[in-house]
């Protein structure tokens, strides 16, 4: 729907990350309508772990975001490298995450595309949740068309897998695909083609994860893939209690100021802190 580049703000004197409609006249109203609503979504939502937007604007019928520029990498690369992520870092980078889907719902905004291309990581172990591109007010109409299944056919949830509609537990079952990935290495649900895939989420238990995998993070893992939504925890700030994640940063949960996790272990968190050789910064790849 996309591309990003990196650019630089002559007034301010920043570099920034410029996301720009792709041409086509085809899907250009609602694209365009996406990226209205990116805008205004991401935009009121200012939190530590979801990248900041900062102007929004319309030029020869393109439309064009004015981003926050993360150092880093997107799961997706760190994972493709290195393969099985250190349990420790899972917990770090699943509990921000859920940080910043807890304020993203307590806005009543879901985002629909949890999946490690959408999560960057910046060098000093901080996520960045990023792409509110098909996120949806629950309060809203969207911009889905009809025979059209938004999301992304790995880390989609039953739920919409069927054709219902998406609410926050449908985010978490989709960081529980993250998550599972991440521990094992690979994509738990991936067979083939994007309709047998989604299905597979409907029909298919996940594939087990490794012994090393301690029981606290099988049990969230688990709790994340249940096929029903109502079986998954309450919300994300379950999430983050089951991983540990301090009272002094879940109480920024509503608030939009969960502390932002270094590359270091603090005396007063019991948020756990692993740095990663591979998310060493290069600034000048961006994906989308």
């Amino acid at each position: 729907m996309s591309d990003v580049w990196r650019g630089l703000d002559g007034v301010l004197q920043r570099e920034v990350a410029v996301k720009v409609m792709r041409a086509d006249p085809d899907n250009e109203e609602i694209f365009a309508a996406r990226f209205r609503d990116e805008a205004l979504h991401s935009a009121a939502l200012m939190h530590t772990n979801i990248t900041t937007v900062f102007d929004y604007g319309e030029d020869d019928h393109l439309t064009y975001l004015v981003m926050e520029l993360v150092p880093g990498l997107p799961l997706s690369a760190i994972i493709r490298e290195q393969g099985p992520i250190p349990v420790d870092s899972v917990r770090s980078i699943i509990g921000q995450a859920a940080l910043a889907l807890g304020v993203a719902h307590e806005a009543r905004v879901v985002h629909r595309d949890v999946k490690p291309a959408n999560i960057l990581v910046r060098p000093d172990g901080v996520v960045k949740l990023t792409d509110f591109g098909i996120a949806r007010a629950l309060d809203a109409i969207g911009h889905t068309r009809f025979g059209e299944m938004l999301g992304t056919p790995n880390y989609i949830s039953p739920e919409q897998a069927l054709g219902d509609q998406a609410t926050g537990a449908s985010d978490l079952y989709a960081l529980g695909v993250v998550a599972h990935e991440m521990l094992n290495g690979q994509r738990p649900f991936d067979r083939g083609t994007p309709i047998a895939t989604a299905m597979s989420h409907v029909n298919e238990p996940p594939p087990p994860l490794g012994d090393d995998v301690p029981i606290e993070m099988r049990a969230v893992v688990e709790a994340l893939l249940e096929k029903q939504p109502g079986n998954r925890p309450a919300n994300a700030r379950t999430v983050a209690q089951m991983l540990g994640i301090a009272d002094n940063e879940l109480s920024g949960l509503a608030e939009g100021l969960a502390t932002a996790v270094s590359g270091e272990f603090v005396d007063d968190t019991r948020t756990p802190v692993t740095d990663l050789p591979t998310m060493a910064g290069r600034p000048d790849e961006l994906t989308d």
